[in-house]
């Protein structure tokens, strides 16, 4: 697997670009991070339709939220932790609430804040917009996903969160890809052990599976990016199938994937699982990779996790 050789955040601003163009209802409302999010390109050719409120994330979203209500589609921008714990009861009330159509843009999730360090390390955003009654939660796992998932958050009305990786993203799909919100993707078929991955876990899924494959473990991988709402007929039809479920998140297993597939399971086709993700935890300073390694979120862990959950499907079988 391979690295991109663009930043996600340039294919987000593109497409930002390329439908403003077409579209003048849309607009951007920054909270004094146009550089990092990398808006101001956006800003130099629409000025007129860009908003910057200055550090003050909760009025960014009461300003998004009143240009909705006058017909425009508003972008806001900020770090994940600003964008959804900091933000929450305006993002509930005055956008969700009040039935308005705000795309919500988190960037840097997880442990991809880095150097940011604890502060700008939200392990908890999907948690917590998921909750939100009505609100998709997205995280784009490439650019191609990216790409054949902006017209479809752009055609439904009501509001949108993007789990945005900033840097680099780890190539997984190609231009003739199939996408729908709120459908998984089966990257790789198998009988022994189902993986539900999302973002930069995707990529840690498909090397445990070769890991898993030079053992004799048979694992399916599947790309869920859409959080909510969740892809219960795929999780129900896979688990099914094989008997033992993983899940790979980014973030706190709290309330995230690892919840949301757990929940549909236990009430339609209870299944052997285990949750690979940060586990009640605070962020702190590092680069990813030592991130991962210390929260357990290499495709290691997840391999491990599968060898747990197969035994026990094999032993609850003899029994």
């Amino acid at each position: 697997m391979i690295k991109e050789d663009r930043w996600l955040r340039e294919t987000y601003v593109d497409l930002l670009m390329e439908y403003a163009g077409k579209d003048e209802r849309i607009a951007i409302v920054e909270a004094d991070l146009a550089r990092a999010a990398g808006t101001l390109r956006f800003q130099e050719t629409f000025p007129e339709r860009t908003v910057d409120v200055g550090v003050a994330e909760a009025n960014m979203i009461g300003v998004a939220a009143g240009m909705s209500a006058m017909g425009k589609i508003p972008f806001t921008h900020t770090f994940t932790p600003f964008a959804t714990r900091r933000v929450c009861d305006q993002v509930t009330l005055s956008v969700a609430y009040a039935g308005l159509n705000v795309k919500c843009v988190g960037s840097d999730p997880g442990v991809t804040a880095e150097l940011n360090g604890g502060t700008h390390m939200s392990m908890e955003d999907v948690a917590i917009m998921r909750n939100i009654p009505g609100m998709i939660v997205f995280e784009p796992t490439d650019s191609e996903q990216l790409k054949k998932a902006f017209p479809q958050i752009m055609e439904h009305y009501g509001p949108v969160y993007i789990r945005l990786l900033r840097r680099n993203a780890v190539k997984i799909f190609d231009e003739n890809c199939e996408f729908r919100l709120g459908k998984g993707i089966v990257l790789k078929e198998g009988r022994d052990v189902s993986i539900f991955a999302s973002g930069i876990m995707t990529a840690e899924a498909l090397e445990a599976a070769e890991i898993l494959k030079e053992e004799g473990i048979d694992a399916e991988i599947i790309n869920i990016h859409t959080i909510k709402p969740l892809d219960e007929e795929l999780v129900i039809q896979s688990a099914r199938k094989t008997g033992a479920v993983i899940t790979a998140e980014n973030g706190s297993i709290i309330n995230g994937l690892g919840a949301a597939v757990a929940e549909c399971l236990g009430e339609n086709c209870p299944t052997i699982m285990k949750r690979v993700g940060v586990r009640d935890h605070f962020g702190e300073v590092g680069f990813t990779d030592y991130l991962q390694e210390k929260y357990g979120l290499k495709a290691r862990n997840i391999a491990e996790a599968a060898r747990e959950v197969t035994g026990l499907k094999k032993a609850e079988v003899s029994r």
